[in-house]
C-alpha cells in the first residue's frame, strides 16, 4: 500500500475507481475527508482533474511541507522540504535537460528561473588580477582586489616579495565574484596578493602588485633659490628631496618651461635636481624673477610638486649661487 498524507478515513481507491486514467474529485474524498489511501496498482500513470502539480502543505504552524523518500526498510531516507515561512521566498527548481558527467553536481545558475545545471564538484580556483597599487606603509588602508572566482568570504594574504613574510588582511568584504574590499597594514615593501576561498582553493598574483611606500618629499624649502648674475653660465643650484626609493626631478611645464631658452631663464634641470645655466637670462639686461615648479617622482610613480624661483641680477657684483 502507498499512502498520501494521513491514514485514510475510508477504504482505499483501487484501479477500478479510475476511469480513463483519471481519478475524479468525488472518488478522492468527501468534504470531510482530508486524505485518502491509494493502492499501488492504482497510482501508475494516473491523472487528476486538478491543476497539474502536487502541493505538499505545511501544518499551518511550525511544520513546513516536505516530501520524504525512504529506503526499503523505512529506517532512513532523503527529504525535500519547503523554505521556512520566515524566508518569504517562493521559487522553482528546474531540472537540466542533459545528464552530467563524473565529478559534477547540480547547482543553480543564480538567475530568477533557478535552472539547475551540471557543474564541477570542485570549486574553480580564484585568480588575482595584476593591477598595481601603492599604499602608505604602517597605515591601515582599504583597497580593492580584483580577479575571478572569489567566494564569500575568502582569506586574503600579502606576501613580501623580498622576505616571503606573510601579512593577513585586517578585514575582507566580499563585493562579488570579481572584487574584494580589503583593509591591510603593511611595512615598506613590494607584495604578492593571495586569495584563498573557504573550500581551500587558492590563487595569487603572478607579480608584486602592491607596494607599501612613503611618498617622496622635498628637503629644499619652497620659494627663492637665490640670485644669479645675468648671463652667468654654470651650475647654479641643486634641489634636493627624499624618498624610500630612487627619485627623479622634472619641471612641471604649465604655460611654458621657464627654465629653458624659450622660457627666458636659459637653464636646464638634470634628473638628479641639478640646475645649470648657459647665459642666465639670455638677452635680458634687467633684473628678472623666474618662477617655476619642480616635481619629484619615485619608483612607485608617486609625485610631489613644489614652487621655486631664481632671480637674475645685473650691475655691481653678482655671481652664481651654489649649494
Amino acid at each position: 500500500m502507498a499512502y498520501v498524507g494521513k491514514a485514510p478515513a475510508n477504504a482505499a481507491l483501487t484501479a477500478s475507481d479510475i476511469s480513463n486514467g483519471i481519478i475524479t474529485a468525488d472518488k478522492l474524498a468527501t468534504n470531510s475527508v482530508t486524505a485518502v489511501k491509494v493502492n499501488t496498482d492504482a497510482i501508475t500513470n494516473v491523472k487528476t482533474e486538478f491543476t497539474p502539480g502536487l502541493v505538499i502543505k505545511g501544518d499551518g504552524s511550525s511544520a513546513d511541507g516536505k516530501i520524504v523518500l525512504n529506503c526499503s526498510q523505512n529506517t532512513h531516507g532523503v527529504s525535500i522540504a519547503g523554505p521556512a515561512h520566515s524566508a518569504g521566498q517562493s521559487y522553482n527548481l528546474v531540472l537540466p535537460t542533459s545528464v552530467g558527467t563524473s565529478g559534477q553536481v547540480l547547482a543553480t545558475n543564480g538567475n530568477a528561473n533557478n535552472q539547475l545545471s551540471w557543474v564541477s564538484a570542485q570549486e574553480t580556483k580564484p585568480t588575482v588580477a595584476n593591477v598595481s597599487q601603492t599604499i602608505a606603509p604602517a597605515t591601515g588602508t582599504t583597497i580593492n582586489i580584483t580577479g575571478t572566482n572569489f567566494v564569500s568570504i575568502p582569506q586574503v594574504q600579502f606576501i613580501n616579495g623580498s622576505t616571503g613574510a606573510i601579512t593577513n588582511a585586517s578585514t575582507v568584504s566580499f563585493t562579488n565574484a570579481t572584487t574584494l574590499s580589503v583593509n591591510v597594514t603593511l611595512a615598506t615593501g613590494n607584495y604578492f596578493v593571495r586569495v584563498e576561498n573557504p573550500d581551500g582553493n587558492a590563487g595569487r598574483s603572478t607579480n608584486n602588485i602592491l607596494t607599501a611606500s612613503t611618498a617622496p618629499s622635498f628637503t629644499t624649502a619652497a620659494g627663492s633659490l637665490g640670485s644669479v648674475a645675468g648671463n652667468f653660465s654654470g651650475t647654479v643650484f641643486t634641489v634636493q628631496g627624499s624618498s624610500d626609493s630612487a627619485i627623479t626631478f622634472s619641471e612641471v611645464t604649465s604655460g611654458g618651461n621657464v627654465l629653458t631658452v624659450s622660457g627666458g631663464a636659459n637653464c636646464s634641470l638634470a634628473t638628479n635636481g641639478v640646475i645649470t645655466t648657459s647665459d642666465f637670462g639670455g638677452t635680458s639686461t634687467a633684473a628678472t624673477l623666474y618662477n617655476f615648479t619642480l616635481r619629484i617622482t619615485d619608483q612607485e610613480a608617486q609625485t610631489v610638486d613644489r614652487n621655486f624661483s631664481l632671480q637674475s641680477s645685473f650691475g655691481a657684483t653678482g655671481g652664481g649661487q651654489f649649494n
